[in-house]
């Protein structure tokens, strides 16, 4: 559905300044950009707000208007606009484009609270100001992402509701004690879409600094973002053991009416459960207060230095970074986190174009209770909250060890205000094992041995109960990968005592940890050596009609690579029978001894997981990008606002039903030519968790990982010529000594 367009009366210019212009001067609104990716900073995000609230101001007198912001981002420019200024050609062997101006421009999303009405704006930095281009009313019924200040208001507007107090109470817990996590509807239909609400599920903290989600509380506040109410609450049904199995206390998962905190109740069957009041802390200071027997930290463990006395290997200069080879553009993302652009390599000489972008673009994390209200529990935590709006700032020492380098990055406050993380992209070098090695094992030999080292850019979010460690890394042999490692608390409700839970494991005495699915959409937007590439698909099988004892396969033993150029848009799934991969080549260069097409291989065999839930489900219905494990479609660009298939899951997510137009399950119905084009991927994969209890009361890592790694893109092994190793600080651990004898 497209949105209304709402009559400005405000005359737009086409006047345009270049970006040298503005890189080189301090103008309003505007503070030195060296990169046309640079995201916003802080003043620019201050003066765009202040003129948009100046705008709607005058726009709406005499009426009122009450305004809150809920994005503001950098609206990339057109890529060759980029790839031009950059000096990167779109064909191997050509020249760049002549540089075109670049004019840098904004979308912000903004609510009118009074009237309940969303907007879409884009203003361009156009003759030293801000101006807008355009603005939008968004369709009825389309929300804005939640922002961090409502997810906090959810909280207090639930711990000063009496009925909520009236309910903890009843259970033994007392207002001040009462905590809720705010969290996006999901899916419910018994309230109308036009409403912009949350809901919030409740716990309770002892004491200060206790892990209040070891005493989940039994009812569930439905609370109203705009008039800040709770407008409802609901219970969930409890399980029975039955000679047969298991079954709900009621026969129906489906959501009840609408109706009193007594008709829900009701409507639950079952009588209010307390919460559990034995305490699972995680900070040490508490555990040596709660644990029985006192706690004691381990003992035995040495100190773990990492030493880089001449310093680091890598340089950064505003957002771009370059180490070993490898340049690239980092930018702190409201919606991604981290995104990283216009990666190249440095092959000898040769600047050879890797990835234009590389990013989470969505997630999603579906719970398998289906006794409501659990089935609405499927977060989408970068489009309904943004991953860089929850992400930490880390600390030295502690989240990355060794010589660091930091970044900051700024999001929107609902006032306007910009909202700046000091350290949020941690940038920094690991060891990471042996590179390659090899022994000439005969009489007077010699080895080689070559440590890997890694670059890492990394950033940790904190989603409510969950934490999200996201690592960049970066390798001397051309490969790139995306480790995610999982950790946190898991997200729990109370159960009765020996209740029995089919979906999920009872990690502590009546606390139940549901079954759950982590799904991770990454956007993958190739220039291998220009921008027109092609996906392969690559199965391996075994030689067809070739039998055992056949001529052609006497011993049986012989299997083939079997390529499949994919030439139309479309999703594709991962085969583990034929242990099936994909590579993104371009067809415009070959390698010079294997004949084949230069390109880059993915690797995702330990993500492959197919999304559970059923493919009419809710989730399937609003996660449509979860159907395939890869999807492929042409870039398509406006004529002057960059990149539109940008999110996988729709630009608006939070309340959708279903995938909305602008999401890549339609965008690949369109059936437009992907040989040989400029194309953009959609990598799909994820973990599936069957909760233990050590992984209560705070969750050891779960690590997934992407690899991108080249295949026919160099002549050899570009790490050759990388020295070998000879650390003269590693010492025997008993003391003696030794002479190091690397060669």
């Amino acid at each position: 559905m497209a949105p209304t367009t709402t009559n400005t009366n405000v005359p737009t210019t086409t006047t345009t300044t270049t970006l040298e212009t503005k890189l080189n001067g301090q103008t309003k609104g505007q503070t030195s950009i060296k990169h046309p990716l640079d995201p916003l900073t802080p003043e620019e995000i201050n003066a765009i707000s202040s003129f948009l609230l100046q705008f709607m101001i005058k726009k709406h007198e005499p009426e009122k208007i009450a305004i809150k912001f809920a994005t503001c981002m950098l609206l990339p420019p057109p890529k060759r606009a980029v790839l031009a200024h950059l000096g990167i050609p779109l064909e191997p062997g050509a020249k760049p484009d002549a540089p075109t101006p670049i004019v840098r421009r904004a979308e912000v999303d903004l609510l009118d609270v009074l009237k309940g009405n969303a907007f879409h704006a884009v203003v361009s930095f156009k003759n030293g100001a801000w101006a807008l281009d355009k603005i939008n009313q968004l369709p009825e019924g389309v929300q804005p992402q939640i922002t961090p200040e409502e997810l906090i208001k959810c909280e207090e507007v639930v711990r000063a509701d009496t009925t909520v107090q009236k309910l903890a109470k009843e259970v033994g817990i007392e207002p001040h004690q009462i905590c809720c996590d705010g969290w996006a509807i999901g899916y419910d239909e018994r309230f109308p879409k036009t409403k912009r609400i949350q809901q919030g599920l409740a716990f309770a903290r002892l004491y200060d600094h206790d892990n209040l989600y070891a005493h989940p509380l039994d009812f569930f506040p439905i609370i109203d973002s705009e008039s800040w109410k709770v407008i409802h609450i609901d219970f969930a049904p409890h399980y029975n053991k039955t000679p047969n199995g298991y079954a709900l206390s009621v026969t129906k998962t489906a959501p009840p009416p609408l109706g009193t905190v007594e008709e829900s109740l009701k409507a639950a069957n079952r009588e209010r459960i307390p919460p559990p009041f034995k305490s699972f802390d995680f900070l040490p200071d508490l555990m040596a207060k709660s644990e029985e027997g006192g706690y004691k930290p381990r003992e035995g463990l040495k100190p773990l230095h990492i030493s880089q006395p001449e310093g680091v290997s890598f340089t950064l200069d505003g957002h771009v970074l370059e180490w070993q080879g490898w340049k690239m553009h980092v930018a702190f993302s409201h919606r991604e986190g981290i995104a990283l652009s216009t990666i190249t390599f440095n092959d000898r000489g040769q600047i050879r174009p890797v990835f234009y972008h590389l990013s989470l673009a969505e997630m999603v994390v579906p719970y398998a209770a289906p006794e409501h209200p659990h089935p609405r529990k499927f977060a989408f935590d970068s489009g309904e909250y943004g991953m860089g709006t929850v992400a930490n700032e880390l600390s030295l020492g502690c989240d990355c060890l060794g010589h660091i380098t930091y970044m900051p990055g700024s999001y929107i406050g609902n006032s306007g205000k910009p909202v700046t993380i000091k350290n949020v992209i941690c940038i920094h070098e690991e060891d990471a094992g042996v590179l390659w090695k090899h022994t000439d094992f005969r009489v007077g030999g010699r080895s080689q041995t070559v440590r890997r080292r890694r670059l890492v850019v990394s950033m940790v979010c904190t989603v409510a109960n969950y934490e999200y460690i996201w690592n960049y890394l970066f390798y001397q042999d051309g490969s790139i990968e995306l480790e995610i490692r999982l950790t946190g608390i898991l997200q729990v409700y109370v159960s009765k005592p020996g209740e029995p839970n089919p979906y999920g494991t009872t990690v502590a005495p009546q606390v139940t940890a549901h079954h759950h699915q982590h799904l991770f959409c990454l956007r993958v937007d190739p220039m291998i050596d220009g921008l027109k590439n092609s996906l392969i698909e690559t199965d391996v099988i075994p030689l067809p009609d070739a039998p055992t004892g056949s001529e052609f396969n006497h011993g049986g033993n012989a299997f083939i690579a079997k390529n499949t150029v994919i030439e139309t848009e479309g999703g594709r799934e991962w085969n583990y029978n034929t242990d099936r991969r994909w590579s993104i080549v371009n067809p415009g260069r070959k390698h010079y001894s294997s004949g084949k097409d230069v390109g880059y291989q993915i690797i995702t065999k330990s993500g492959a997981t197919p999304l559970i839930p059923r493919p009419d489900s809710w989730i399937a219905k609003r996660a449509s990008f979860l159907d395939k494990s890869i999807w492929v479609v042409r870039e398509v660009e406006g004529e002057d606002s960059g990149t539109v298939r940008m999110w996988p899951a729709g630009q608006y997510v939070p309340q959708t039903r279903v995938a909305p137009e602008d999401s890549v399950g339609n965008w690949a119905q369109g059936a437009k030519k992907v040989d040989n084009e400029d194309i953009l991927l959609f990598l799909v994969f994820g973990i599936t968790h069957l909760p233990r209890p050590e992984d209560w009361p705070v969750m050891p890592v779960e690590t997934l990982q992407v690899v991108f790694k080249p295949n026919s893109f160099f002549d050899k092994n570009p790490s050759m010529d990388i020295p070998g190793t000879n650390d003269n600080n590693s010492v025997l651990a008993n003391g003696d000594a030794a002479e190091h004898s690397c060669h």
